[in-house]
């Protein structure tokens, strides 16, 4: 190289010669670039169910099967960020995931992850005639029985009994069907996965035949759960609060286990006040008095309502009302045009649909697969091409069943992320689902790869789900009616999700080019 001989030439070379001794002071304080090391991807050999993975708080949890030793665990999937590295290779052997497993990924920083498994045990001790389920207590390695005041604790029937994984548990004695003596509390030795336990069995005397332990009053149905006698006919009766006569709850609305036994009283009126009780033979518990609630109305659910900003962004909603849907325009804009927009093809002829469409949106090359989506929540902010949005509305009622309609049509998928490259040429699948959560704010999505936080299907915050994936294209408008599975009818959410999108992995940028969804005329039902 030659430098450029001017006048100034001598200037600038004075000029180094007083720059080049300071060089040695000079200090670099650009920090490193922050990026959160995730791991993207985990599973195990003797998995229950996928892993949930907490992006947030840096934890994963693992769900094993009763018979796999949660001391001898064997990965089988390891994906983290790319260019990462993992503190330890969890491909290699075996882990003892008894104890919180700590796994670092560094990359300009560290980042320490926290896996734990959890393991679910079906535990029971069943005896002739006794009262409700038995009590058991595996920390404590206890079993409690409750049986009527008559009963021979000399002489009771064990019908079954299972206190460790199956097939895989022995137990001194074997505890086989037949009659033991538990008058005094019972010796049980258990043992699997090499350790041996000792556990005690008691055996307690009731007066109370029967119980009515919980009552849980949605809209227009009430839940029931009561203990009565093994073997005994166990069944409910309710009344509107100030009648006279008691109706029999239907046999086939009543689930029995063992002397335990629930119910699900249907057709019921909103705001309403009923009485239910529990009757084991001739015994009957005490009333409980409950309330029914209110039902709500899915606001905009026939999605009739739009404004153009600024000529490009399509707004489910109209310019001067209450925002409630959302959707992914504000993304997709800043490459190209809106992917949902109205429609005048409808289910019945009248009003407006949404039409969602999976593009390419860019330049050439230059770009990224936008999916077409919907959703009750907010689209927060551009994060470069990417988005943040917040998903969720406010909502307290318990509905039963999601209805609608949509109209399908799937491409060949021809955009796919790393983890996704095998669905490549395969139809794409759309995605319609309601989530009901306890939620203490709106759950933030972020879409960015970098900072990546997406929706946990396996969280524990979810109370309900319903939905419905096909990559099954159709001429015309297909009605659903999708019942909504509750994890439990003692929680009351605080947030509804309802989602649509033309493509399933649209959060992974993954999805067929031309893939297109109508939905229309979404609602709740309250009553089974």
């Amino acid at each position: 190289m030659k430098f450029l001989k001017t006048k100034y030439f001598p200037i600038l070379l004075l000029a180094l010669c007083i720059l080049l001794p300071l060089s040695g002071c000079i200090h670099n304080d650009i920090p490193y670039p922050r990026i959160p090391q995730d791991i993207v991807a985990i599973a195990a050999e003797g998995e229950s169910s996928p892993a949930s993975i907490d992006a947030d708080n840096y934890q994963v949890t693992l769900y094993l099967d009763e018979t796999t030793d949660p001391k001898k665990v064997r990965f089988t999937q390891f994906e983290y960020t790319e260019g990462a590295t993992p503190s330890r290779n969890l491909l290699e052997g075996e882990y003892d995931l008894s104890k919180p497993l700590r796994v670092t990924l560094s990359l300009y920083q560290d980042y320490q992850w926290v896996i734990t498994a959890t393991q679910e045990i079906e535990r029971y001790f069943n005896i002739r005639g006794q009262v409700g389920q038995s009590v058991i207590d595996p920390v404590g390695h206890r079993v409690i029985v409750r049986v009527p005041m008559t009963a021979d604790l000399k002489n009771l029937y064990i019908t079954g009994a299972k206190l460790g994984p199956k097939d895989i548990t022995t137990t001194v004695p074997e505890l086989t069907p037949g009659y033991y003596d538990i008058d005094k509390p019972l010796k049980v030795s258990v043992t699997y996965f090499g350790e041996t336990s000792e556990w005690t069995v008691y055996v307690e005397r009731t007066r109370a035949l029967v119980s009515l332990n919980q009552v849980d009053a949605w809209a227009q149905v009430i839940w029931a759960y009561a203990d009565g006698q093994t073997g005994a006919d166990n069944r409910f009766q309710y009344r509107k609060s100030g009648d006279a006569d008691w109706i029999d709850v239907p046999d086939d609305w009543v689930t029995h286990d063992g002397g335990s036994f629930s119910a699900r009283i249907i057709h019921l009126t909103p705001l309403t006040r009923y009485e239910v009780r529990a009757l084991s033979d001739d015994n009957a518990s005490g009333e409980v008095e409950v309330e029914t609630e209110s039902t709500m109305i899915l606001p905009d659910g026939s999605f009739d309502q739009w404004w153009l900003e600024n000529n490009k962004i399509w707004n489910p909603w109209n310019q001067d009302g209450v925002q409630y849907w959302d959707t992914g325009n504000r993304g997709a804009a800043t490459l190209g045009q809106s992917n949902v927009t109205p429609s005048d093809y409808t289910p019945n002829g009248r009003g407006k649909a949404v039409k969602l469409e999976t593009r390419f949106v860019g330049i050439g090359v230059i770009g990224k697969l936008a999916a077409g989506s919907i959703y009750t929540g907010k689209f927060m902010k551009v994060d470069g091409t990417n988005g943040i949005l917040n998903f969720g509305q406010p909502w307290t009622a318990r509905p039963t069943r999601f209805r609608g309609y949509y109209q399908y049509t799937s491409a060949p998928i021809n955009y796919a992320s790393n983890d996704f490259k095998h669905l490549l040429n395969q139809p794409d699948s759309c995605h319609i689902y309601v989530l009901l959560t306890d939620w203490t704010a709106p759950f933030e999505i972020r879409t960015n790869p970098n900072n990546q936080h997406l929706l946990d299907f396996g969280s524990p915050s979810i109370i309900a789900y319903g939905g419905i994936t096909t990559s099954q294209s159709s001429s015309d408008y297909i009605e659903f009616d999708i019942p909504l599975q509750y994890r439990a009818t003692n929680r009351r959410p605080t947030y509804v999700l309802v989602c649509a999108a033309a493509s399933k992995y649209g959060d992974y940028f993954t999805g067929g080019t031309g893939s297109t969804l109508y939905i229309d005329q979404l609602s709740f039902e309250y009553d089974y």
